[in-house]
């Protein structure tokens, strides 16, 4: 038994059909999500929208998609998983070409929000089935490779969209936004991979009640990680709009997020999360600190605070994830992973809205001081966060 598990662990993870199934759906519907983030409204705007009118058609999206995030456990438990990830697919692309029609916001509003039920089956039922197709010991790397298949669609396809926006080729980026679909020949592969393991639709009333308290400590110090990243995202091309340093510092922050989320998983599968949570949230805190020091100061610093910070950022996402999972187990994995999700997407919103209040009192320096500070608050938070995480 011990040399049939020894192999296992050593076979390469990527050489599983669920995992590469999982895979591939997950970066057709992040590229569709991605092309279309920043593209929308300045399609709106291009068209002669009210800018500040023209970011209701993101606000929509998300909104539908954490109000719809938290039905997602009761739909897949009523429908099964297979019917609701097709569906989640085929909402999310299926109506992306209408955005051709018209860039009127009587449009692309419900059109969005159509998309945004899609995004949500797309973000829950993607992270159940990242933890439930990998054995428990390994769980961490195949976050990871998930993690990568969500930021390579990120760091490509968002000026990708816009590029097709600005340039006035709308058209392809409808189509091309229509990428989901493709994934339905995937769906199969990985319903058939789940009932193995232990379906999510197993779990009563009562396991998803304990889901959620057993979510509630990682998704509360992920709510505060991305809170402060939705602040560097939005407000720092507004701050430091000289030259190309905004570009640069957020594509910075975009590759080693993406690395440390790939690469988190693996050393947390071998070290635990005692000490690597609480790490990586001091790793965000001392990057967003960086950030806030040298707003006013060489472009350097802010290139460092920001690369910092990715680093941070990202191990984040992969480790409180981690952490949800080894607390509540396989049975209420669904309501969990719906828990963490809205947690990821609030925490986004909220990012995106209320630091600017306070930096147009303060400015944004100071706005990072406090949200660096937020962090390092929660540090206690992350290193409760991880009790009952351990393997037996």
């Amino acid at each position: 038994m011990g040399a049939v598990t020894g192999a296992a662990v050593r076979e390469p993870l990527w050489r599983s059909p669920a995992l590469r199934a999982l895979v591939g759906a997950t970066a057709l519907g992040f590229a569709s999500y991605c092309l279309t983030l920043a593209s929308l409204p300045a399609y709106a705007v291009a068209g002669g929208g009210d800018p500040t009118a023209a970011g209701a058609v993101t606000t929509v999206f998300l909104l539908v998609t954490i109000a719809v995030q938290m039905a997602v456990p009761a739909l897949t438990a009523r429908f099964g998983l297979g019917r609701v990830l097709a569906a989640g697919l085929l909402a999310l692309g299926g109506p992306a070409p209408l955005y051709a029609l018209s860039d009127s916001l009587t449009l692309l509003l419900p059109v969005s929000a159509v998309r945004g039920v899609g995004f949500a089956v797309l973000t829950v039922l993607g992270s159940t089935l990242a933890a439930l197709v990998a054995p428990p010991e390994r769980r961490g790397e195949s976050f990871g490779l998930y993690g990568l298949a969500i930021a390579v669609p990120n760091l490509v396809a968002v000026p990708a969209g816009v590029a097709l926006v600005l340039s006035g080729h709308t058209g392809w980026l409808a189509w091309l936004a229509a990428t989901p679909v493709l994934a339905l020949p995937l769906v199969p592969r990985l319903t058939r991979a789940v009932p193995a393991r232990g379906g999510p639709a197993a779990a009563d009333r009562a396991d998803r009640r304990r889901a959620v308290a057993a979510a509630l400590l990682p998704s509360a110090v992920l709510f505060v990680v991305t809170l402060a990243g939705g602040a560097v995202v939005t407000f720092l091309p507004i701050e430091r709009p000289d030259g190309a340093l905004a570009t640069v510092a957020l594509l910075l922050l975009g590759v080693t997020a993406a690395g440390s989320r790939w690469r988190a998983g693996v050393l947390a599968d071998r070290m635990g999360l005692r000490l690597l949570l609480p790490l990586t949230v001091l790793v965000s805190a001392a990057g967003l600190g960086l950030l806030a020091g040298g707003l006013r100061g060489p472009a350097v610093v802010v290139g460092a605070g920001a690369a910092l910070f990715g680093l941070g950022y990202g191990a984040a996402q992969n480790l409180t994830l981690l952490a949800t999972f080894r607390r509540v187990g396989d049975v209420g994995a669904t309501t969990a992973s719906a828990f963490w999700n809205a947690g990821f997407d609030a925490g986004t919103g909220v990012g995106a809205l209320l630091p600017g209040l306070l930096a147009a009192a303060a400015g944004l320096p100071w706005t990072y001081a406090v949200l660096t500070a937020c962090l390092l608050a929660v540090v206690p938070l992350a290193r409760a966060a991880t009790r009952g995480t351990a393997l037996s």
